[in-house]
């Protein structure tokens, strides 16, 4: 296994997670919602955590803990080389300094020299530790491997002054082990666990000041050579239990790299499906994947000047993305409309029987998603009630329902414009006429 080979598939899918929500559009410094950042995979010093009740798995509706945790299954083969890649981003401190007449240096909010202007903001690198074991080197013990950056300080001269680049240090430990199922065929439970061990934080310190001894959008990339890793989504139904009894905090693994591949995991503080990626007409990262990539762009391109100088003064990333969209010829933006990955509209009749019941457009449904092998999201519509909106069959030829939630204060608009939820015959219990 190279150092750069495994996870070259994901890289792509694995940098989305990275920096989403790192600045969000206008992508300025002045805009309220960049004023509270790092919001995804944060690990914070666990003093600071304890304090506030952020224990291992962290608190309803928080994203914050001292540690993070990921669990999936792996079929072992033959010698089992196992790599993983730890990932998160480090806060530093960007701080403009101005220069007296006697040559004095003193912080200021922003510098404007010329057409150039440099204002104070917090910014962040990305890091990452490789860790190579096998399954047989962790069945004899746990294997732990400290993850630490050291803190360090540079500077940029500038004609008025400087700007003072600062990171604190950082300490952690990888704790990695693997334990064997009780199944029927060979299965390994695979465990990293990321530990914040910070020690110089204080308990009473403001969220500022922890985030700087933080790791920010933490994730772990897991590639396997002899055997493969089994989906938690969607398992085989002899491993089923062994998928539920996986405890992740902070993170959701599922299968990444091409259809079909089971090499490579992801594990993510934010929910996926098994196989995601970046969808091929995406010009770059716009920091925000639950927006539209055309919309922002289109959104970008009306900035003022006054206001674009100040995304690029903000942020280097911030620049680049402001300097893409302007730079973007009209054959890339049309692109990013009007593409459809969507299932077709069925041939037959327009309607399916389920449980001996006809359904078809207009039919009221109770929704009884699988937990397993779908959008992890269909969870929370368990038991709620929806209208088929139509019946369609995809690219194979399975059926599919498309359905509006009928207590969704945005059904109608759903409506207009085609999006649904989507379910086969299985997943929904007819009802009667109202």
């Amino acid at each position: 296994m190279g150092p750069d080979d495994s996870f070259d598939a994901v890289r792509a899918i694995a940098d989305a997670i990275l920096y989403e929500g790192y600045l969000l559009y206008p992508y300025r410094r002045s805009s309220g919602k960049n004023r509270v950042r790092w919001q995804f995979g944060v690990l914070v010093p666990p003093v600071w955590a304890q304090v506030r009740g952020l224990n291992g798995a962290g608190v309803a509706g928080s994203a914050e803990s001292w540690r993070q945790q990921t669990e999936c299954l792996l079929e072992p083969a033959g010698e089992t080389a196992i790599e993983l890649r730890i990932r998160f981003l480090h806060q530093q401190r960007r701080q403009v300094l101005r220069r007296a007449d006697d040559g004095t240096l003193s912080p200021v909010d922003s510098l404007q020299d010329g057409p150039r202007l440099e204002l104070s903001f917090d910014e962040a690198v990305p890091r990452e530790f490789d860790v190579r074991t096998s399954a047989a080197e962790l069945l004899a013990g746990e294997k732990r491997v400290a993850v630490t950056v050291p803190a360090g300080e540079e500077r940029e001269p500038l004609p008025g002054g400087q700007v003072l680049i600062e990171r604190a240090a950082l300490r952690a430990t990888a704790v990695v082990s693997a334990t064997p199922c009780e199944t029927p065929f060979p299965l390994l439970r695979l465990r990293c666990r990321i530990e914040n061990d910070d020690p110089s934080t204080p308990a009473d310190a403001t969220r500022e000041e922890a985030l700087r001894a933080s790791l920010l959008s933490c994730h772990t990339l897991l590639a396997v050579r002899g055997g493969a890793f089994v989906s938690l989504l969607d398992p085989p139904r002899w491993a089923e239990a062994a998928a539920r009894d996986c405890v992740n905090e902070g993170a959701f693994p599922v299968l990444a790299g091409e259809p079909g591949s089971r090499d490579v995991v992801l594990s993510s503080p934010i929910i996926l499906y098994d196989h995601p990626r970046v969808a091929p007409e995406s010009p770059g990262d716009l920091h925000d994947a639950t927006e539209i990539d055309e919309i922002l762009s289109l959104r970008t391109l009306t900035l003022t000047d006054a206001e674009k100088r100040e995304a690029r003064a903000t942020d280097p990333r911030a620049a680049e993305i402001i300097d893409r969209v302007e730079s973007m010829p009209p054959a890339a933006l049309s692109r990013l409309h009007g593409t459809i990955r969507a299932p077709r509209p069925s041939a037959g009749p327009g309607s399916v029987t389920v449980a001996g019941v006809e359904v078809s457009k207009g039919s009221r449904v109770r929704l009884r998603p699988r937990l397993t092998g779908t959008d992890p999201q269909d969870m929370f519509l368990t038991g709620r009630t929806g209208l088929v909106e139509d019946v369609l069959l995809d690219v194979d030829d399975t059926l599919h329902l498309a359905v509006t939630v009928e207590d969704d204060p945005g059904a109608d608009l759903h409506r207009w414009y085609g999006r649904y939820r989507y379910f086969t015959p299985d997943e929904i219990e007819p009802l009667e006429a109202s």
